[in-house]
């Protein structure tokens, strides 16, 4: 998994997971775009100073992160590569929020939607032994 916040053309700061679209063999291999997956627009909202204590005060940010084309039916979106400004690590907090409400919000939905549950079966398996024929 490669986390990375991008800075694109239109402006917009996005957080996804991506791997390289590139062309050609070995040695001439050319990135050429990106498959974001996952992606989120990060926007962000100043909230004001937060007072810490009498001498020292602290400005902060509140973050959400929104999907970018919230209305496709697809995971993965390609983008090419000249709409990229540039690409950097995100901060950890924004990395852990994105991985967390993210990508593991959508691999435990799935789970719990076929059938998988990270609950512990044993209540069940206890109830079923006590049961008499």
């Amino acid at each position: 998994m490669t986390v990375k916040l991008l800075l694109l053309k239109s402006g917009e700061e996005v957080i996804s997971d991506i791997n390289e679209m590139a062309v050609g063999e070995e040695d001439d291999q050319k990135v050429v775009g990106y498959f974001l997956n996952k992606p989120c627009i990060v926007q962000k909202q100043n909230p004001g100073v937060i007072e810490q204590d009498k001498r020292q005060t602290k400005a902060g940010f509140e973050v959400s992160l929104i999907p970018w084309i919230a209305l496709s039916a697809d995971d993965i979106i390609p983008i090419p590569a000249d709409w990229l400004v540039t690409m950097v690590e995100p901060v950890d907090q924004l990395r852990e929020m994105y991985v967390g409400d993210v990508l593991n919000y959508a691999s435990n939905n799935n789970a719990t939607e076929n059938g998988i549950s990270d609950q512990d079966d044993t209540a069940d398996e206890q109830s079923d032994s006590s049961k008499s024929d």
